[in-house]
């Protein structure tokens, strides 16, 4: 695996006139090498591949990163940043991760790089995208993990529909969420678990509060778990009781979007057209002004990630990109309701991965 993804990076610098790739994002490094350790920084040429880290990650390192040469240093990003400069060639094109190096590493680099005497100084190329590209589009090792995480997240949503009810706080079901998906074989959450009962549900990241949830209002509820390095993301909004007309109208807003989107959205879109498709449907039912996020993001190794559904995005939808769909309505001092499943763009179209229900009303309510 990690081979095959290497000359797919080598090919990508190819195609940018590239000599060598920093990789100091630590998403990128754990993609491309299978490190999985806090600190480290890789260097890739066109013949070989470093991997530079402390003495805390050597042996880890070893076991990761076949392919890779370990480069052992004493653990400051300065040194790890002038073992590797050493390797750099005269003249050559050095591609960095300009969007992910921090001010400090910026800083070290600067440093180094002019105090090293060069016949012909490398020109330093800002090459963000090389890696964060090929990630988009997941291969099938990848699919198996973010299916497990799936399952495990629809699970969880399974059980929160099982123990929830009124007098329960928010802290209490979502604590008891994280304990449910951790012993059923989640490493971790891939974020802290939202619930949002009520008003609070109009806060799209809410922090679960020490409040009970009560009858005759929604609950918003936002998870997902991390499995061998991949995640998952869920959400789905639940009615403590009969619902209410107006929460009747807002889900029925809301899963209209969804449901057009995930039926409408095709390869070679952008992301904003993908995001213009729920977008509307939003605006034409009179709630447009109260959607103001993205549609949706990718998943992955991180949570978001690359592709974006958004406004923003040019980003073209291509077969293999995971990404959330989850249109949202948040009424100030009434509450939200948000809707979003991990889906996968598969033979042009798009396929749900989450299966937690949400298709009948019935679904979104919850009697004591």
């Amino acid at each position: 695996m990690t081979t095959n993804r290497l000359q797919l990076v080598r090919e990508e610098m190819a195609h940018s006139n590239l000599d060598f790739l920093l990789v100091t994002d630590p998403s990128n490094r754990q993609w491309i090498s299978g490190f999985t350790g806090s600190s480290g920084i890789i260097l890739i040429s066109k013949q070989a591949a470093y991997i530079a880290t402390d003495s805390r990650y050597w042996i880890q390192a070893e076991q990761q990163c076949p392919g890779f040469e370990l480069v052992k240093v004493a653990g400051a990003s300065t040194s790890i940043a002038t073992e590797l400069v050493e390797k750099i060639s005269d003249g050559s094109h050095f591609g960095y991760e300009h969007e992910n190096l921090t001010m400090k590493q910026y800083q070290d680099w600067t440093n180094i790089i002019s105090s090293m005497t060069w016949e012909d100084v490398p020109n330093f190329i800002p090459a963000s995208s090389i890696i964060d590209k090929l990630r988009m589009s997941k291969d099938n090792h990848e699919l198996t993990l973010l299916m497990k995480a799936v399952e495990i997240a629809d699970a969880g949503m399974k059980h929160a529909f099982q123990i929830i009810k009124p007098g329960m706080t928010e802290k209490k079901l979502a604590w008891e969420i994280q304990k449910y998906v951790i012993e059923n074989g989640a490493d971790s959450l891939s974020f802290n678990t939202i619930v949002a009962g009520g008003e609070w549900g109009a806060l799209p990241h809410a922090r679960p509060r020490n409040v009970a949830l009560k009858k005759g209002t929604g609950v918003v509820i936002d998870m997902g778990v991390k499995v061998d390095g991949y995640c998952s993301d869920l959400t789905r909004t639940f009615f403590l009781g009969a619902p209410t007309a107006k929460f009747k109208e807002v889900y029925d807003v809301v899963l209209t979007a969804q449901m057009m989107a995930i039926e409408r959205i095709e390869a070679g879109m952008t992301g904003l057209e993908a995001h213009e498709i729920a977008a509307s449907v939003i605006t034409e039912m009179g709630y447009g002004d109260y959607f103001g996020h993205g549609l949706g993001h990718g998943v992955g190794i991180d949570v978001h990630e690359n592709p974006r559904l958004s406004p923003a995005s040019d980003t073209i939808l291509e077969n293999g990109h995971v990404f959330t769909i989850e249109p949202g309505v948040y009424l100030p001092n009434w509450g939200g309701v948000r809707i979003e499943d991990q889906c996968l763009m598969e033979s042009g179209k798009v396929r749900s991965l989450t299966k937690s229900p949400k298709l009948d009303l019935e679904i979104g309510v919850i009697d004591d």
